[in-house]
């Protein structure tokens, strides 16, 4: 049974004390890097992306386009950039395109 604390705590800490002490983040992460690379890379790349694994700091990227990983392989670096400011830490270290 968990312990119930005295003093009153937001909606928001709780789920963060949940999600810590049920170690959660990882997967989350998972999730919100997903979700942030549709949103910033938009519908037209996302159509012809078939996978996103991040493992460890390094996000890989499966495309169905060779042209389009060509092209994105240009700009990795501010790929990387542009997903750990939507996402609001830095997830994202090694941009793997294949």
């Amino acid at each position: 049974m968990a312990k119930r604390n005295a003093e009153e705590s937001t909606i928001g800490d709780v789920l963060k004390n949940f999600i810590s002490s049920n170690k959660l983040e990882k997967g989350l992460d998972k999730v919100t890097i997903k979700e942030a690379w549709h949103t910033v890379l938009g519908e037209a790349i996302s159509k012809y992306t078939t996978g996103l694994v991040l493992e460890r700091e390094t996000l890989f990227v499966s495309l169905s386009s060779s042209v389009l990983r060509e092209e994105l392989s240009y700009g990795k670096e501010k790929i990387m950039k542009l997903l750990n400011e939507e996402v609001g830490k830095e997830l994202v270290k090694k941009l793997v395109l294949k």
